[in-house]
């Protein structure tokens, strides 16, 4: 199934500024795991950039915003609703082992709770996959949940209602204006349907299984539904902004209110960005250990104005005073 959306008949324009970003914080480099971080044989690297600037004082002890506080519970319904799924990798499991130092979501007495998923043994894509969809579609949901239980960095190309770009590249290039929509280059796949593009996900780079919560038919239409009634609306519509020349980097995965809420603006602004995935059980997590000695989602990397950003209220003031427009 899949839903579809209104055109706007403009064309794509190549835009240039100067706005540099008003964030009140400090300044500091900050090494860059970029669109190149990919996984060799189970291994995954990162590319650094000495150049980058990291504005606020990076990842913060979990904590809510008073002001938030109603945004992030009704971007957190989805927990529920769709029984966790999209924030755990394909088969996860966790243990406690002794703390070797490196990431475990919990550290006591000398322990961890070290968290593992199977991600790591399937292939990986050598060409990032684009796909073309909009926050407020439960179809779309399905395919970003899908994304992130097999740990995939993907292209979003976001297709709000009114959006003049992504929404016109996808009418040339598949011939209507459906969401989502897949190109997959390793294999030469271009396809519209929730249905067929997740099955593709999973047979090329997965188990071939297809997780139970995504394979119930009109009951997981249904439950993507209602998980998106909270922040109805939200993510849907175009936002004017100008578009950056490169695509911005968000780290992060679909079950996290914390990202949502940065996806939410990203798509309102049509602004395409490479989501490097890191669901529960991702061994990507480390890397950002290893960067800033602590694992926290969302972090935004800005190619374009060599930037680098912590905490979801930091990142949408900035996507706000940068690109809108």
């Amino acid at each position: 199934m899949v839903a579809a959306g209104c055109l706007r008949n403009t064309s794509l324009t190549s835009t240039s500024y100067d706005a540099q970003p008003r964030l009140a914080s400090t300044a500091r480099p900050a090494r860059r795991c970029s669109a190149v971080a990919r996984a060799k044989s189970g291994q995954i690297e990162a590319a650094p950039a000495a150049d980058y600037k990291l504005l606020g004082s990076g990842p913060k002890p979990f904590g809510v915003q008073p002001s938030s506080v109603l945004r992030l519970a009704a971007a957190a319904f989805p927990m529920i609703i769709r029984w966790g799924s999209g924030g755990f990798g394909l088969n996860y499991a966790s243990s406690l082992v002794d703390d070797d130092g490196k990431y475990g979501v919990v550290k006591f007495g000398g322990k961890k709770v070290k968290e593992t998923s199977q991600v790591a043994q399937f292939k990986r894509p050598a060409k990032l996959i684009e796909i073309y969809e909009f926050e407020g579609c439960p179809f779309c949901r399905k395919v970003r949940e899908a994304v992130s239980i097999l740990d995939l960095d993907v292209q979003y190309k976001p297709c709000p209602a009114g959006g003049p770009t992504w929404r016109e590249e996808v009418k040339r290039t598949g011939g209507k204006a459906s969401f989502p929509y897949m190109n997959d280059p390793n294999t030469g796949t271009k396809i519209y349907e929730s249905d067929a593009i997740v099955q593709h996900l999973f047979k090329e780079y997965g188990d071939g299984n297809v997780p139970w919560g995504l394979r119930l038919g009109i009951l997981t239409a249904l439950s993507c539904t209602l998980a998106l009634l909270p922040r109805l609306g939200v993510g849907s519509r175009y936002q004017k902004s100008k578009l950056p020349d490169k695509p911005l980097e968000l780290w992060g995965y679909e079950l996290s209110p914390y990202c949502k809420i940065v996806r939410e603006k990203l798509v309102q602004m049509e602004i395409p960005f490479v989501q490097h995935t890191t669901v529960r059980g991702s061994p990507k997590r480390q890397l950002l250990v290893d960067k800033y000695g602590k694992f926290a989602v969302p972090y935004l990397e800005d190619p374009n104005k060599k930037v680098a950003m912590f905490e979801s209220s930091d990142i949408i003031n900035y996507l706000e005073q940068t690109y809108a427009a």
